[in-house]
């Protein structure tokens, strides 16, 4: 099969995409040909596709960090014509070709299987910002978040916040939604978030090491200064699932409160995790979050649309999700 597809691809560092003209015999090694019917647009992938950052690690490039798409051909019997499958992550869309082109070859140990009940599209509307969303909820679980707790979730507009709220509620938890997006209010109230508080409340009285026990827990989008905020606030032996740093990699801390409250700061990847937590967390968005929810949160644009849609996602201006319809 040698056919003739529409892709984006980054040629060089620091430019943009730009739309291009494939045929699948250029595509990168794997035991799975996959033909692409959606991806998302995470800021990672706004990042690649600008050419704002050095998200890219090889030369030409196809970005997309995420993609689902049914199988075409297999090397591998673990998957057969027809199959549908989802893949997140290791390295897709950096340093091996993504999900920002009709037909992707891939690893078939990067593949996971949607769950019962979870389509192609559902699955992009989640995407790897709804992956990375269940990952810090189960993070907060395996260190031992109790029930219906009070939890903090920042960037609570974005991809990641958005879901974040919409899991964290339907489990029960008192969400209180950081944003730094007044408009956004009714829509963050909607997702179940209880308050919606600026995010200047992370930063209030600097002077101080350790403020009052507020959340026992919290998931952080944001990093920087809006984590070391938040870990003042943060009850005894509570943890912060941090997953991003929009704000930067910097975090002017102290250990006040990981010596006094016993806080965890819990790391989490969905780029890296290992594929049985990937599956599970699929497993779990499929149950938790109901379709009319995840469909009122996202926006389908067409590959075409994808330039134009990075740069808003990196300027702030998307709320929830963005599918991107491929195939």
């Amino acid at each position: 099969m040698n056919s003739d597809f529409s892709a984006l691809m980054v040629d060089a560092p620091k430019h943009a995409a730009i739309a291009a003209r494939l045929t699948t015999d250029r595509l990168p090694k794997g035991e799975v040909l996959v033909a692409v019917r959606w991806s998302s647009l995470n800021f990672k992938d706004g990042l690649a596709v600008t050419g704002t950052a050095p998200v890219v690690r090889s030369f030409p490039m196809v970005p997309g960090i995420d993609l689902a798409g049914v199988v075409v051909e297999s090397s591998d019997p673990a998957f057969t014509p027809g199959d549908e499958v989802i893949a997140t992550g290791c390295g897709l869309g950096e340093s091996h070709w993504g999900g920002y082109a009709a037909f992707a070859r891939l690893p078939a140990a990067w593949l996971v299987r949607p769950p019962a009940g979870l389509t192609l599209q559902r699955a992009m509307a989640y995407g790897t910002a709804g992956l990375t969303a269940m990952l810090c909820v189960m993070a907060l679980e395996r260190h031992g978040l109790p029930p219906a707790s009070a939890v903090a979730v920042t960037g609570a507009a974005g991809g990641v916040g958005s879901v974040a709220i919409a899991v964290l509620s339907r489990l029960g938890h008192r969400v209180s939604a950081i944003s730094g997006r007044a408009a956004e209010t009714g829509y963050l109230l909607g997702l179940g978030a209880i308050e919606v508080l600026p995010r200047e409340v992370a930063n209030e009285r600097p002077d101080k090491s350790m403020l009052t026990e507020r959340w026992a827990g919290a998931v952080d989008t944001v990093g920087g200064a809006m984590l070391a905020g938040l870990l003042r606030s943060i009850a005894q032996c509570g943890g912060i699932a941090a997953c991003g740093m929009a704000a930067g990699g910097d975090m002017p801390a102290t250990v006040y409160p990981f010596i006094l409250r016993g806080i965890g700061l819990l790391g989490v990847s969905s780029s890296s995790a290992p594929m049985p937590l990937k599956r599970e967390a699929w497993r779990r968005l499929a149950e938790l979050v109901p379709a009319a929810t995840i469909d009122g949160m996202t926006r389908t644009i067409g590959l075409d649309e994808v330039p134009v849609a990075a740069r808003e996602i990196l300027a702030g201006k998307v709320r929830g999700r963005i599918a991107v319809r491929i195939g």
